[in-house]
């Protein structure tokens, strides 16, 4: 029993909205394991990526399930409920990225080599990963910030931000890997620099959240965010003009997709997806800068 005399399992964590939504993140996971496993297969890095992600979604949400149910999470040292949204919004975006990526390089318009039992079992893994976003989804919602509540950082628009920011940087970095040329020139090696530093800071920031150590800052948590997203804003804005100069204009590169390029491995292409997903992270840390604001004086007063 509990210091309240309760007992040890926690009903909520499984009579609730936020239990349903976890239980159904377990049941379709498993059975998009199983699929996989059974008939559907998997290959190459892109294959190995989505059941990655498969299957590390599963296995934490496996152990958040049990240690809510069991009360454990008490014992741990980090901040619990900062740790589930944040781990529920991560959990969300690599699913649609999954859910994207798996049919663009699995799924044909006819059957395939293996046999159309195949494309059968891989279109039922596309449904069950494009379904599955929607209970991660659900969580998040559900245990994000209300009005006038208090709550962690990780569950505020600009803490759900900083982990949509990090997921965003990861894209980038994997067009950087792919071949994008970045080292010919020292403007784009700079754009590197920037997103390297601005990655390690936000995710610094959420293990620092997650592990409820902002108060051993010498410095006020909410003024360093606000300060390092506006920094953060300057920079990526610089990149935002430096990084089309240098891979598209006539000078330094070619304004239109080469017609030679291969399907997966074209610099023309990676260049093209850092210089899109750069301009969604500037988005995104502008949006963060305008909600930091609204939150910087509640989690001095309030958290």
């Amino acid at each position: 029993m509990d210091s309240q005399g309760g007992h040890y399992l926690n009903k909520a964590a499984v009579l609730s909205p936020l239990g349903a939504a976890r239980m159904s993140q377990l049941l379709l996971g498993c059975v998009i394991m199983a699929l996989v496993s059974h008939s559907a297969g998997y290959s190459a890095s892109y294959g190995t990526f989505c059941m990655f992600v498969w299957c590390f979604c599963f296995a934490v949400t496996l152990v958040v399930f049990t240690l809510d149910v069991t009360r454990l999470h008490s014992c741990m040292p980090i901040s619990w409920d900062n740790f589930t949204v944040a781990f529920a919004m991560l959990a969300t975006l690599m699913y649609i990225t999954a859910s994207v990526v798996y049919p663009v390089y699995f799924l044909q318009t006819g059957c395939p080599p293996e046999g159309c039992e195949v494309r059968n079992y891989r279109i039922a893994v596309t449904v069950c990963s494009s379904v599955c976003c929607f209970p991660y989804g659900a969580e998040v919602v559900l245990t994000r910030a209300k009005p006038g509540a208090v709550v962690g950082y990780m569950a505020t628009v600009s803490g759900l931000l900083k982990v949509i920011q990090a997921f965003v940087a990861c894209i980038i970095f994997g067009a950087l890997a792919n071949d994008s040329e970045y080292n010919r020139y020292i403007a784009s090696q700079y754009c590197v620099v920037v997103y390297s530093l601005c990655f390690s800071i936000t995710v610094i920031v959420v293990i620092l959240t997650v592990s409820g150590r902002t108060s051993a800052l010498r410095f006020p948590f909410d003024r360093f965010v606000v300060v390092y997203t506006f920094l953060a804003v300057i920079l990526y804005l610089s990149t935002a003009l430096v990084w089309p100069i240098f891979s598209f204009d006539k000078k330094y590169g070619t304004t239109a997709r080469p017609e030679d390029c291969p399907r997966g491995k074209c610099p023309w292409d990676s260049k093209l997806v850092v210089a899109v997903f750069t301009n969604v992270n500037l988005i995104l840390y502008f949006t963060d800068l305008v909600y930091s604001q609204r939150i910087r004086f509640v989690s001095n007063a309030a958290v």
